[in-house]
């Protein structure tokens, strides 16, 4: 594949995503149009994405001769690099949704009594908290590879 072709569907993306909020902005802000727009956008992005990827990727894909011998040992790093990721991420969603209910009762609370400040902070501080154990049960996982 060319260039040239390479660059015009690039572009072809990126104005994908630019004219149909450009056509927005130009008239009247309003729910329908800004539906209309949104459904025009997602159309013409992933149509052209879809037509990027195959053309794209349309050539021959060849196994090397050694994935036999190593393919246990790539299968088991893979999923330990995945179980390291899953722990991280899930812990790190998990304390973001209980430090914003907590920190949220606690900015309640504490503008009704000042005094419960420092037992406010423990509660956050207890559910970051939550974020560092996924951290350092990744470090162990990756420690094991």
């Amino acid at each position: 594949m060319t260039t040239l072709v390479k660059l015009t569907l690039a572009a072809a993306l990126i104005l994908s995503i630019v004219v149909p909020f450009a056509a927005f902005s130009a008239g009247a802000r309003t729910k329908g149009r800004y539906k209309t727009a949104l459904a025009m956008n997602l159309f013409a992005f992933f149509g052209i994405l879809c037509l990027t990827t195959v053309l794209l990727l349309n050539g021959n894909a060849y196994a090397a001769e050694t994935a036999k011998e190593t393919g246990s040992a790539l299968s088991s790093a893979g999923l330990g690099y995945i179980a390291a990721a899953l722990s991280v991420g899930l812990a790190c969603i998990g304390g973001g949704i209980a430090v914003s209910s907590a920190a949220s009762a606690a900015l309640g609370a504490i503008s009704e009594d000042s005094s419960v400040l420092g037992k406010s902070l423990i509660f956050v501080g207890l559910a970051e908290g939550v974020c560092l154990y996924g951290l350092i049960i990744a470090f162990m996982i990756l420690g094991q590879l």
